[in-house]
């Protein structure tokens, strides 16, 4: 599997993260990373998945130094390791 792979992989977990938390603060950013993971699967473009998946990374961050039981650090590790390949 490619590091691209994994990375859509790792965006798809913190959708589904998203889901779970259920705030309307990160609606926006979720629907967006859920239409670049299609896309990426529609045309192996990654260049939006990188983008969104980066600010991603960052809003969970974020929510987790605020909420530190809700967001579990494997999620945010999986964005990071894949994001730096």
């Amino acid at each position: 599997m490619s590091n691209t792979e994994n990375f859509r992989n790792a965006c798809e977990e913190a959708v589904q993260l998203f889901d779970k938390l259920k705030t309307e603060e990160h609606t926006e950013i979720k629907s967006k990373l859920k239409y670049c993971i299609g896309s990426f699967d529609y045309d192996k473009n990654p260049d939006g998945l990188y983008e969104f998946g980066e600010i991603a990374l960052k809003e969970l961050k974020s929510f987790k130094d605020k909420n530190p039981r809700k967001v579990n650090k494997k999620i945010i590790e999986n964005l990071e390791k894949n994001l730096k390949n």
